[in-house]
Order: C-alpha cells, then sequence, then structure tokens
C-alpha cells in the first residue's frame, strides 16, 4: 500500500466547498471521480483544510492510499488535469509519503490570505475573487487589529456556530498586512483555525478600518467571547488558502 500526497490548486466560486456534502458538488468529489477512473478503484482523498462554499486555493493537500505504486508520476498529474481542467481544479504535484501520514493532523501551519479591493469602481478582472469594498480603509487601524489578533486568544467570538472544533483557543503566529495600489492582503499564519475564523476576523477588522469601531470595541468584541459581538464576516469569495506545511 502507498501513500501519496497531492497538491491542489482550485478557483471554488462554483463549489459547495472542499468537502464531500449532500447539497452541492464539492472539490473533494470531483478529484475522487477522476482518481477513481483512472486508477479504476474507489479513491477517498482525504484533506488538509476544510475550504467553505466559494473559498479558493493556491495550495490545498490531499492525500490518499492506493495499492500500487504510480511509476510515472507526471503523466499520472496530466491525466488528472485533463478531466479537471475544466472544472478550475489543478494538481500542482504528486509526493510519496509515508503510510501514517495524515494530510490534516501531520500539518504545521495553514497560512490564509485574504484579498480587498479597496476602490469605488466595480470590479471586472478580480470580480468573485476578491472583497470590494468602497470606503477607504485606515491601513494603520488595520495593522494595529491584526497586532491584537496576534498570539494565543480565546476566538470565540469569530467562530461559527456550528464549528465542531473541541476548543476556541487558537495561537494565531503572524497577521501580516500589505497594500499594492488598490490591493490589500492581509495573511495569517496559525496551526489551525476554527470554521469561519479567518472571515470573521476580516470582517471585524473592516469594521476597525472603517471607523465604525474604535480599537477598544474591537478588543470588546474580541474579548467578550460571544458570536452576537462579531462583525458580519467577509464573503468567502476574497479567501485563498496559500499553502500548509508539514
Amino acid at each position: 500500500m502507498f501513500n501519496y500526497l497531492l497538491k491542489i490548486e482550485y478557483n471554488g466560486s462554483n463549489f459547495a466547498g472542499w468537502q464531500s456534502q449532500k447539497n452541492g458538488k464539492s472539490i473533494q468529489d470531483e478529484i475522487e471521480k477522476v482518481l477513481k477512473k483512472i486508477l479504476k478503484s474507489k479513491i477517498r482523498i482525504i484533506g488538509a483544510g476544510r475550504t467553505d462554499k466559494g473559498v479558493h486555493a493556491f495550495g490545498q493537500y490531499a492525500c490518499f492510499k492506493y495499492k500500487k505504486k504510480i511509476e510515472n508520476r507526471k503523466k499520472f498529474i496530466d491525466s488528472l488535469n485533463f478531466f479537471l481542467s475544466k472544472k478550475l481544479i489543478s494538481i500542482i504535484e504528486i509526493t510519496i509519503k509515508k503510510i501514517d501520514f495524515h494530510a490534516r493532523f501531520n500539518a504545521k501551519k495553514r497560512i490564509y490570505e485574504y484579498l480587498i479591493m479597496n476602490r469605488s469602481s466595480p470590479l471586472s478582472i478580480d470580480k468573485g475573487k476578491a472583497w470590494h469594498v468602497k470606503k477607504k480603509l485606515n491601513l494603520d487601524l488595520l495593522k494595529k487589529g491584526g497586532n491584537i489578533l496576534q498570539g494565543t486568544h480565546d476566538f470565540s467570538t469569530f467562530r461559527a456556530s456550528s464549528c465542531t472544533a473541541k476548543s476556541p483557543i487558537k495561537k494565531i503566529e503572524l497577521v501580516k498586512i500589505r497594500k499594492k495600489n488598490e490591493k490589500i492582503y492581509i495573511r495569517f499564519i496559525s496551526k489551525s483555525f476554527l470554521q469561519t475564523q479567518v472571515r470573521s476576523m476580516v470582517g471585524c477588522l473592516k469594521y476597525l478600518s472603517t471607523g465604525k469601531w474604535n480599537v477598544s470595541e474591537f478588543k470588546n468584541a474580541m474579548r467578550s467571547k460571544k458570536r452576537s459581538n462579531c462583525a458580519p464576516p467577509a464573503p468567502a469569495e476574497g479567501l485563498y488558502l496559500m499553502d500548509v506545511k508539514y
């Protein structure tokens, strides 16, 4: 038996999320269907993270086990991409891992980035790939809010009611904010995140940077540990899973 790890890129706009589900087509389902077609065997893949509906990825990872060794991995990737490319899913690479390797549980860091287009004009090229915020954002306040979020905290305020994580306490290793012309990139690094945590944090950062909240109100919302005190989460279309470190 061999354990393979795929690196995957996808546009999540037309999917109900990564995870296989009854209420819509998922990225996981699409990849499993193609693996079954090529390997002539039912394959179950395990992803590193369960990205939500509309979320994109440059570096999602998923592992699967197969009884035979895949001798020509380049040809195998080309075959997968032949069927997946029209779905806007790409397999970037495949590697062999130890038999007990797990794409989710062996992850040491997950890197997410959120993209905001901060301008008054409507989006064309980046439509569906960024959050369009018309009101001018204060970059200094964004960075102050990012610094507050860094570290180990109870992130209950930013946690979806359907989240199944055992604990709301997470350690955010880094929040890095940069601006290039009209684009604002907000990068988050942590071993793991709660369901909708990143989008909820971005929503609160927007409240802070537009003056709807001051710094004290931002801190109070976070420290309250109450979901009802969270700003509306940022839309999924601006969120990207950039990479997973093992």
